[in-house]
């Protein structure tokens, strides 16, 4: 049985924000970053904007007091927000009051809403009986394209869902995915994850190289333009490869991280030893530059060490 947390561990625990929200005036908020000219023009600008107007603020803007200047205030998130804002004539808003005055952090920690997550929130409201007309202005979008979004994970299996629920996958990734059977779906999420890589053209690769049998409407011939059945039966055999080499690597991943970690470990202590770095440097450059560039490695995956 775990113990309780002691309540003098707790206090040690610093909070990112103060607890309650801050009425600020818009005019004592600094910007940290330009706001660039195009961006009133922009879908995003004028989506903050219906959502605004039609529902009020939902998430409010992140600041920091000027150390400098206790009655001013610096902008770390929300500088859309602020835009909208002053446009409408506000000349207040309620703040978070964060303790790091690093915006870098606190946008690195925010997590964008993504379709599925959009298309769950909609139908919520939906149910609760608030009117689609009402909804659709909120999100700048029209009744029509209210109803795909809301649409959007029929004929998906709930398998495939799971795994793209987070994932920032265009609406039309979700049309190429439903003419694939349940099995196949899953499969297709698995390889747009493993390549992370979302867009509908290789969604649609992936569609092109699904076996007949595997289709919603496998009685009916796939048609691609420009591609002979003979060419479409190569692409089905060369996919059918690579997933099962992708499947391969994964099952030894695990094991390659871990060694390339010690090994990147091991090097950093070697190198750092002046002695060994004089003698590598003398009778062995070549190898010193090499073990220099492992050990100053941000990280081992091949993605984020490019």
């Amino acid at each position: 049985m775990s113990k309780p947390i002691e309540p003098q561990i707790l206090d040690t625990v610093a909070q990112a924000f103060s607890s309650d929200f801050v009425v600020v005036p818009i005019a004592s908020i600094l910007p940290v970053k330009a706001i660039e000219t195009t961006a009133k023009s922009s879908h995003k600008y004028r989506q903050i904007a219906a959502s605004i107007r039609e529902i009020g603020l939902v998430e409010p803007p992140a600041v920091i007091q000027d150390s400098r200047d206790p009655n001013s205030y610096l902008l770390l998130d929300g500088h859309l927000r602020i835009e909208v804002l002053r446009d409408l004539g506000r000349t207040e808003v309620e703040c978070l009051v964060s303790t790091d005055d690093e915006a870098f952090t606190y946008n690195k920690r925010i997590s964008r809403l993504s379709p599925v997550q959009e298309q769950r929130m909609i139908a919520k409201a939906i149910e609760r009986n608030v009117p689609k007309e009402k909804i659709a202005r909120a999100l700048d979008i029209n009744v029509r394209s209210l109803s795909r979004k809301v649409q959007l994970l029929d004929g998906i299996c709930g398998e495939a869902v799971g795994l793209l629920k987070d994932k920032m996958c265009p609406m039309a990734v979700f049309d190429v995915l439903r003419k694939m059977n349940p099995l196949r779906q899953i499969e297709a999420a698995e390889l747009l994850i493993n390549a992370n890589n979302f867009s509908v053209s290789y969604a649609s690769a992936i569609l092109a190289g699904t076996p007949q049998a595997q289709l919603v409407t496998p009685q009916t011939p796939k048609r691609l333009k420009g591609m002979t059945a003979e060419a479409i039966a190569r692409m089905e055999r060369e996919l059918s490869r690579l997933q099962e080499a992708i499947s391969s690597i994964q099952d030894s991943y695990g094991q390659d991280h871990l060694h390339l970690t010690v090994v990147k470990g091991y090097l950093q202590k070697l190198i750092s030893n002046d002695r060994v770095a004089r003698y590598l440097e003398q009778y062995q450059p070549d190898l010193f530059i090499e073990f220099q560039k492992i050990a100053e490695m941000t990280s081992t995956l091949p993605s984020e060490a490019a």
